[in-house]
């Protein structure tokens, strides 16, 4: 029972980023710059630190974001007429996301303008000789683009359906990613092994259908295999 209550609160939580994403073009925007901004770091030379930065000015600007989406609904919601505090509430939080914007602007100017200066043809290291917090961004990428994937379809809920299987994404992501880290072929046909158990215990739970398995699955892949093909020397 605590198992179910707890995924359910996932659920919510996640569907909630969901909705933001499906009904709010400001949080399109961020999500689709969150995505440049991660695939920048292949890009550059950039440190652990500054990822971390990196990741907690994102997190700031997409959190805000939802608050005044949250602000503003509970607002309309109660509101139906003009009110000039209801005003003043929606100006601030609007407000919160637009320091937090400047914000992440300032940021990425101070990491990313001497970088761009000194932008050389030559990609970052070998895959094989990347660090671990790579691998990590790459299962970012694919995570976000599986949320904006089931904010376009509007199907299911996060965890329980919907098209693509965020499961099969990641599963197969990771999968993907050891086949390009490992030269040992057990590894790599187990790591397929476990992930085609993982999509299949979805279609055998009905939580997802076999196509919204096999898309999950297909965009895990593609998305890694071309972001490992890109920055692969």
């Amino acid at each position: 029972m605590k198992l179910k209550k707890l995924i359910d609160s996932l659920n919510h939580a996640i569907n909630g980023i969901i909705d933001a994403v499906r009904t709010e073009r400001n949080m399109k925007i961020h999500l689709i710059v969150a995505l440049i901004v991660f695939i920048a770091c292949f890009l550059f030379d950039v440190s652990k630190i500054e990822f971390l930065v990196l990741a907690i000015t994102i997190t700031m600007v997409i959190a805000a974001e939802m608050i005044n989406t949250a602000i503003e609904a509970a607002i309309d919601m109660t509101t139906n007429y003009y009110h000039p505090l209801a005003k003043v509430a929606k100006n601030a939080a609007a407000g919160a996301v637009f320091i937090t914007a400047i914000n992440a602007i300032v940021i990425g100017y101070v990491i990313f303008w001497d970088k761009l200066s000194n932008i050389s043809y030559v990609v970052v290291h070998k895959v094989k000789n990347s660090e671990p917090y790579t691998i990590f961004i790459v299962l970012v990428i694919v995570s976000i683009s599986t949320i904006i994937a089931k904010a376009i379809f509007g199907e299911g809920t996060p965890l329980k359906g919907g098209m693509p299987s965020g499961h099969s994404s990641l599963a197969f992501s990771i999968a993907t990613a050891i086949a390009f880290i490992t030269e040992e072929p057990i590894c790599i046909m187990l790591s397929f092994l476990m992930a085609f158990i993982t999509a299949q215990s979805r279609v055998d739970s009905e939580v997802h259908s076999l196509s919204e398995v096999v898309a999950g699955a297909a965009l895990g892949m593609i998305l890694t295999v071309l972001i490992f093909t890109i920055f692969k020397i």
